[in-house]
């Protein structure tokens, strides 16, 4: 294993571009998965999802941050999907263009979301966490969570 290491770092040192991919340490992702803004309310063996509110112009945002396993990489938009009971909210993101930041240190994807929220009622439901499952729909994915206690 060390000896791979080792030609690595050769090959990175004579400009191979993968081999500089593999050696690279990514301190910047990691710093931001180490300063994670807002609070876990759902998690699975997939991912966790944080969550905090922005009010900019009178409008409300839900800023969700993603720390998953997979690459969360979409040109169409993705869907947060609440559910309670069978009854589902559903918040669209402001932005259609997403795409996550890698961080070879951990293996990990953090993938930042804005969602608009248009009732005052959606954003007191997802502060007292009055709901059981968490949806994040992407392309054709889904990534499925649990609320946190």
């Amino acid at each position: 294993m060390k000896l791979l290491k080792t030609i690595d770092k050769v090959l990175a040192a004579f400009g191979n571009i993968k081999a500089m991919e593999r050696t690279h340490v990514d301190t910047y992702t990691e710093g931001l998965i180490a300063k994670i803004k807002g609070e876990k309310i759902a998690e699975s063996e997939y991912g966790q999802l944080f969550v905090s509110f922005q009010n900019l112009a009178n409008y409300e945002f839900l800023n969700a941050t993603i720390l998953s396993g997979s690459n969360i990489k979409t040109f169409n938009g993705s869907s947060l999907i609440f559910v309670n009971d069978g009854k589902e909210t559903i918040f669209l993101s402001d932005t259609k263009e997403i795409e996550s930041n890698y961080s070879n240190i951990s293996n990990r994807w953090l993938t930042k979301i804005s969602f608009i929220i248009n009732n005052n009622n959606d954003k007191k439901m997802i502060l007292k966490r009055k709901f059981d499952k968490v949806y994040l729909n992407y392309k054709k994915k889904s990534l499925p969570m649990q609320k946190c206690n």
